[in-house]
């Protein structure tokens, strides 16, 4: 395997933000190592990819199992391997009030977008503090700056990521690491079939809806310059700006009102 190009791993980069960072990374030189659940989409993703010129390694791994993410780390060692960048973008959500969610759906979710993150990023930046080299892109939202009525779950996984990406960049100062946060807002992606919400109102208008290639765009270009973070689209910023002003009830309000569904129809 050709090792004279660096290596970004990418979690969910089969559709939407993920497939559009994995495009941008193919385009500016990378190997790429896709991690996703499907193999066939994956291997058709990849055939897709490899139209850039480098290699594209594919490792089927259903992260909602914890081993599974050590399964991912292990796979890339075995090959002997070195990841320049770990983009973590795999996450799913689940629409409806609280009261009434699957738990287990919800335990599967927390699993997915917390604990798959947390052991991946444990897992590379060790080998990356090693060398005093590499770059991390977490995938956040600004719904981890806002309490999320209707999907309580998903924003309280994503206020996570955003705690444990400033913190951990904050740890790694004094070295040539950098971990940056992208933060947008709703996407037209499959996020919300995958969560049971086409029904919600936030779904319902698809031009307020960004482009995950423009959202790709902005995590990339954050990413080379080693921003901490950065939110996506002029109407995200001024929304989580209007919210760090508003009292939490104000917005958690708000929020229930956007995500509610269309009909007004309650679980």
């Amino acid at each position: 395997m050709e090792n004279s190009k660096p290596y970004a791993l990418i979690t969910g980069g089969t559709s939407g933000i993920g497939l559009e960072l994995a495009k941008l990374f193919a385009e500016n030189g990378y190997h790429l190592v896709l991690v996703a659940r499907d193999r066939d989409v994956l291997e058709a993703t990849a055939a897709e990819l490899k139209f850039y010129g480098g290699e594209v390694v594919t490792l089927s791994k259903d992260l909602f199992d914890n081993e599974e993410a050590f399964a991912v780390y292990a796979d890339v060692k075995s090959m002997g391997i070195e990841i320049d960048v770990l983009v973590n973008d795999a996450g799913q959500g689940e629409f409806g009030e609280f009261k009434e969610t699957d738990i287990d759906r919800e335990l599967d979710i927390i699993n997915l977008n917390i604990s798959a993150l947390v052991i991946l990023t444990k897992l590379f930046v060790k080998d990356m503090v090693a060398r005093n080299s590499g770059k991390i892109l977490n995938l956040a939202s600004i719904a981890s700056k806002v309490p999320g009525p209707w999907q309580a779950v998903y924003h309280g996984t994503k206020a996570f990521v955003l705690s444990f990406s400033e913190a951990i960049r904050e740890e790694l100062r004094d070295t040539d690491i950098t971990v940056t946060a992208l933060m947008p807002g709703p996407t037209d992606t499959d996020f919300f079939a995958k969560a049971d919400m086409l029904q919600s109102r936030i779904v319902q208008d698809k031009d307020s809806l960004s482009d995950p290639a423009v959202v790709a765009k902005d995590g990339y270009e954050a990413l080379m310059r080693g921003d901490d973070k950065v939110i996506s689209g002029f109407k995200n910023k001024v929304q989580v700006g209007v919210s760090n002003l508003a009292p939490d009830s104000t917005v958690a309000h708000m929020m229930y009102e956007q995500q509610k569904p269309a009909d007004g129809s309650e679980t």
